[in-house]
């Protein structure tokens, strides 16, 4: 099972960042890569490095387990549950990115405006179905391969959309769309529905100036 999961991971990183960035590219001209924005004093940075930690982490710890570094002998039943929570993170995953078109970005760009994805099945239910599918196809990987490299993977994913969303994506979201993402994010929850709806004060107060 650690090398279906280390297959199904190098697989998941292929598809949604690479084949993703180039769909994106040939239909936009972008790839969809804006980097790490802001400085090592400022939340959203640790959120990218925090972000490519969990990627790096995520891919080592199956491959360490496969090279016999870090030995696991969990219950065959425990690693089939997370070989389906994985698979269907990855799927989630996947459905996300494509239904927000060419709206699809790793990072931001403060100088940038997209269209606001708000409609579909994930899109109605959550404001973010991306990071909540990454870190379900995450926690997939622990359950497949648990060891203190994935659990490390996952601890840092769940840091990084924290720091990413709050800090970086939420601020220019309001910034961007000011009244139609106020709405939006009053009446959807932020990782899964319900949960982190901002009130039309808080998003006024979060906006900037």
């Amino acid at each position: 099972m650690t090398t279906a999961a280390l297959v199904l991971y190098v697989l998941a990183l292929v598809v949604l960042f690479g084949v993703r960035s180039a769909v994106q590219h040939r239909r936009t001209g972008s790839t969809g890569f804006k980097g790490i924005s802001g400085t090592p004093a400022e939340p959203e940075w640790w959120g990218g490095v925090l972000f490519v930690v969990a990627m790096v982490a995520g891919l080592a710890g199956p491959l360490m387990a496969v090279l016999g570094v870090t030995p696991i002998d969990p219950p065959a039943a425990l690693q089939a549950a997370g070989l389906v929570v994985a698979l269907a993170g990855f799927a989630a995953t996947l459905a996300a990115q494509t239904g927000m078109g060419a709206s699809w970005r790793i990072g931001v760009d403060s100088t940038e405006r997209t269209e606001l994805v708000t409609s579909g099945p994930l899109f109605g239910a959550v404001r973010n179905p991306i990071f909540t599918a990454m870190v379900t196809a995450q926690a997939g990987n622990v359950l497949m391969v648990p060891t203190w490299v994935t659990v490390a993977a996952l601890t840092a994913l769940v840091a990084a959309v924290q720091l990413q969303v709050r800090s970086a994506e939420e601020p220019h979201l309001l910034r961007v769309h000011g009244a139609a993402y106020a709405d939006y994010a009053a009446r959807t929850g932020r990782f899964v529905p319900g949960i982190g709806r901002l009130t039309r004060a808080a998003a006024g107060e979060r906006a900037p100036a």
